[in-house]
């Protein structure tokens, strides 16, 4: 071993010391958690099926989570999506899927059901390192959403697809302004779903209040964005109760900061 792969070792190995992997063969399980033992001295929950994956996620706090898509025994997919919605300490853990087929349709629904990073097989050492060091050294930001609920969808990053980009806003903004324009169309699908998501759309729109505050430099949005969590921080001390009237009318000022043409969209693009 190189010296720089030593050290790359060490940064790594206290952030995988509980690793989960959801794999329906116990084979493939077994060799992953031989490896990550042999990188990171890793202690690693098996789990054949959904009902025990989603326990090990609930209850031990994996700090990585390995889960395998494109197997009709174990849809990875949908314990991700479950995780992100959780309210479990390890809902923003990494995870990473493995799979045999990495088709473009797998590789965008894994981005899209919020995971981290994307494995084929068969894979070398030097893949997963290299998997392993994205989701530990290199800094995603998180994204509350309601449509979406995971890292930066803009920083995947698997290593089998180089397609276009998805966005017309791609390239032409600054990264502040992506992050302010994204907070922002989040807020107002987390207003939308109020009354049929709302402890999502709360947890949302808390989320995005917060980045806001940090990060504007515009004064009017600093007040407009502390206004609207001084509100939501109100609703939730009375046990989370609001409208989706009442939404509208604390988002509002924040709201007239989108352009124009941010104004006419009717999903979110987070």
């Amino acid at each position: 071993m190189f010296d720089g792969e030593k050290l790359s070792y060490a940064a790594m190995a206290p952030l995988l010391k509980r690793v989960l992997i959801a794999d329906p063969q116990p084979a493939s399980a077994r060799l992953l958690s031989d490896l990550m033992r042999d990188i990171a001295r890793s202690y690693c929950w098996a789990a054949t099926d959904m009902p025990r994956a989603l326990k090990i996620a609930e209850t031990s706090y994996p700090q990585l989570i390995v889960v395998e898509v494109g197997d009709s025994k174990f849809d990875g997919l949908a314990f991700t999506r479950a995780l992100r919605r959780s309210n479990w300490s390890s809902r923003k853990a990494p995870v990473i899927t493995i799979t045999g087929a990495a088709t473009q349709a797998s590789i965008l629904a894994a981005r899209d059901a919020g995971v981290h990073e994307f494995l084929r097989k068969p894979y070398s050492m030097k893949d997963l390192v290299r998997r392993l060091e994205a989701v530990t050294l290199r800094d995603r930001d998180w994204v509350e959403g309601i449509a979406y609920i995971g890292p930066d969808r803009r920083r995947f990053n698997s290593g089998d697809y180089a397609g276009t980009l998805r966005r017309r806003d791609d390239g032409s903004e600054t990264p502040y302004q992506q992050k302010v324009n994204q907070a922002i169309r989040i807020i107002r699908a987390a207003v939308a779903a109020s009354d049929t998501d709302r402890e999502q759309a709360m947890r949302a729109m808390v989320t995005q209040a917060t980045t806001l505050r940090e990060i504007a430099t515009d004064l009017k949005l600093t007040l407009a964005a502390s206004e609207f969590f001084r509100h939501l921080s109100r609703a939730a001390h009375a046990g989370g109760v609001f409208t989706r009237a009442d939404a509208e009318n604390w988002a509002a000022p924040m709201l007239g900061f989108l352009t124009e043409d941010d104004a006419r969209r009717n999903v979110e693009a987070a």
